[in-house]
């Protein structure tokens, strides 16, 4: 036993044995100061989040506006601008494919991702996985252990017995879930499929379905729900870090070398980043959600009501990104 701030339970002698085994295996936390960690983590996760979501959309705002700017002043020469007026002030924004990248100091929008996505993996680590209270269902957990104890047998039980190590277990899960989310929706973006996007769409819901059933059958409903938004927050951030900012680098470079900028790369992060604006309306619910558990999380049809609400973000994300 490790005390301390956290506290780890890792082995005790078995009684009627003289073989350690695996009794208790939770983390634990003092919980004052896992109330102060929540605290920070979440306002922070918060209001981070609140400025990824808004340079996105306010970027996707924007992109649409000088796109229908460069069809009215494509005969006459001039750039395409955008005026806005704002705190007591006038702004111009031009749009450039090329810039003069010599003498200019270029902003970059990279660690609204990077900070939503650290104190969210922090909070999530606070609330659910130490102690795993939250992430833990006794009656989800019975049925599991059942099924793996009848299908798997006596052999692989006593080898590894679910039900000692099911805490272990679900954290597992979840780390497969948030790596094994990206690497498929990478490969999926790599592939021919990105080419088509309501394909791309249809099989990435379908794919986000049977995520979002298989994690209610084996989690809380409350950490279901959790783990699929900070899947697609993930993806989302992975997203800016690994793939639109590594594009936009590349061209960056290409520019100050005297070539001519890819736009392929152009194409791949502009994709990229409009997916992150329809996934971002889902993400924000879920976040909301364990507010309201008689109507998520709570219901028996948990998995199907997150279903029709990601579909529902998704079309309204589409309204947002044209208003």
């Amino acid at each position: 036993m490790i005390r301390g701030p956290f506290s780890l339970s890792i082995l005790r002698l078995h009684p009627g044995s003289d073989k350690l085994k695996f009794v208790e295996q939770v983390m634990t936390i003092n919980p004052t100061l896992s109330e102060w960690l929540n605290l920070i983590f979440r306002w922070v996760h918060v209001f981070a989040g609140i400025m990824w979501v808004g340079t996105t959309y306010y970027f996707t705002w924007l992109d649409a506006r000088l796109s229908e700017e460069e069809k009215a002043v494509a005969n006459t020469g001039m750039p395409a601008q955008i005026w806005m007026v704002h705190s007591g002030g006038f702004y111009v924004v031009e749009k450039r494919k090329v810039p003069d990248l010599v003498s200019r100091t270029l902003h970059w929008f990279r660690w609204e991702a990077g900070t939503t996505w650290l104190s969210g993996l922090a909070l999530l680590i606070v609330m659910y996985y130490i102690g795993g209270g939250a992430m833990i269902d006794p009656d989800v957990k019975d049925a599991v252990v059942a099924c793996y104890q009848q299908l798997l047998g006596g052999r692989l039980n006593a080898f590894f017995d679910l039900s000692l190590h099911y805490y272990w277990f679900v954290i597992a899960l979840g780390c497969v879930t948030f790596i094994g989310g990206w690497l498929v929706y990478d490969l999926m973006m790599l592939s021919r499929l990105r080419k088509n996007e309501k394909a791309f769409a249809v099989i990435a819901y379908m794919l986000l379905v049977g995520i979002t059933y298989g994690l209610t059958r084996v989690l809380s409903g409350r950490a279901a729900y959790v783990h699929v938004g900070a899947m697609m927050g993930t993806i989302m951030a992975a997203n800016v870090w690994m793939r639109i900012l590594p594009a936009q680098k590349k061209m960056i470079a290409a520019i100050n070398e005297g070539r001519k900028p890819d736009d392929a790369l152009s194409a791949q992060a502009k994709l990229r980043s409009k997916q992150n604006t329809f996934m971002a309306v889902p993400v924000v619910f879920i976040m909301i959600s364990n507010h309201f558990p008689g109507v998520t999380y709570g219901e028996r049809y948990n998995w199907a009501i997150l279903a029709v609400l990601i579909l529902v973000g998704w079309v309204a994300a589409k309204f947002i990104r044209r208003a």
